[in-house]
């Protein structure tokens, strides 16, 4: 109950942050003391209210009028929804090293590149919303104070009559070391943690030689990027759905966002790529290596993922994808 009560309220300060005009807003002390004290209806602001405007007209073609009223309550329910079913991706950034290499690295890049890419297979970030202040919920971690806004890559699921045959995959490369897997027997890790690893995909992606070539071009371009940025432990997302399902999808229309049929005629797929906010060069990546490093003196296992080197995640991430398809 606790839990939920702690959502719905983040959800509304979330809703709220994306509507309040930050140019506006004016700190003052009376508001920081009043917002220290706060647990969970913490108060949130856009960052960088500019950038992100670029991004959804110029690069993603979305109305605004249409996207200001996706964050209005339908049926008295929020419409807002933590992305927790998305594997590893989540909606807010709770730790530091995640989002200062977000805001002080990536940002810009990332904006560059979408610009200059409009069909990249990088997940479309919308928003980006954080808390003035400190706040004990922020303090204490009760609340996070820094939250992503991502699209939805599942949007017309739960009006689909045939939602239920919807799959979803979560995938990073098989061959790193993952604690949670390779150390303990099933019995031992809870249910929520093997939730929590990657997924596996045990089919093809069927493609014609247009479609594979386009997707393969835009795959180099945007795992190139992420390297550039020393970003690793990103994942694809993929979405396989029923070949006669036609979620509506907003803005450009382009073939992995919009649904792009298989090439037997099966299936649609939509697939984003996620979870780049592990940087290679933050402390606390760097600190990991050496745990890592020296638990491999005697348990001699590989590599774990998030602390591999940028351009050896890249070429097994690519050999992951291209693993994945056949062409038809």
């Amino acid at each position: 109950m606790g839990q939920s009560r702690r959502q719905s309220s983040l959800v509304k300060s979330i809703s709220k942050g994306v509507s309040r005009d930050p140019d506006r807003f004016k700190k003052t002390c009376w508001g920081q003391l009043v917002a220290f004290f706060t647990i969970n209806g913490i108060k949130l602001i856009r960052y960088e209210p500019k950038l992100f405007n670029t991004l959804r007209h110029e690069a993603w073609e979305l109305n605004e009028d249409d996207y200001q009223a996706s964050f209005r309550p339908t049926n008295g329910q929020p419409p807002l929804k933590a992305m927790g079913d998305l594997g590893y991706s989540g909606s807010s950034l709770p730790r530091r090293f995640e989002y200062s290499f977000f805001e002080a690295d990536f940002l810009e890049p990332y904006q560059k590149h979408m610009c200059e890419h409009p069909d990249s297979v990088l997940v479309w970030i919308t928003d980006y919303i954080l808390s003035p202040y400190v706040t004990m919920g922020t303090l204490f971690g009760l609340t996070p104070g820094h939250h992503i806004v991502m699209e939805n890559i599942l949007r017309g699921r739960e009006d689909d009559p045939r939602r239920d045959e919807w799959e979803t995959y979560d995938l990073k490369p098989i061959d790193y070391f993952y604690p949670e897997r390779d150390l303990f027997p099933e019995s031992l890790v809870s249910e929520e943690t093997i939730s929590k690893l990657a997924d596996s995909f045990n089919d093809k992606l069927h493609l014609t030689r247009e479609d594979h070539d386009k997707f393969w071009k835009a795959i180099q371009t945007d795992t190139q990027f992420l390297k550039d940025t020393n970003a690793v432990d990103y994942s694809l997302f993929l979405v396989r759905i029923p070949a006669s399902s036609s979620p509506v999808a907003l803005g450009r229309q382009s073939a992995w966002h919009a649904g792009l049929p298989s090439a037997d005629g099966k299936w649609k797929y939509h697939a984003v790529v996620l979870d780049f906010f592990w940087a290679r060069h933050k402390l606390h990546a760097q600190a990991m290596s050496g745990v890592v490093q020296t638990f491999n003196v005697i348990g001699r296992k590989g590599p774990m993922s998030i602390t591999t080197t940028a351009d050896e995640y890249r070429q097994n991430f690519l050999s992951m994808v291209k693993g994945m398809i056949v062409v038809d």
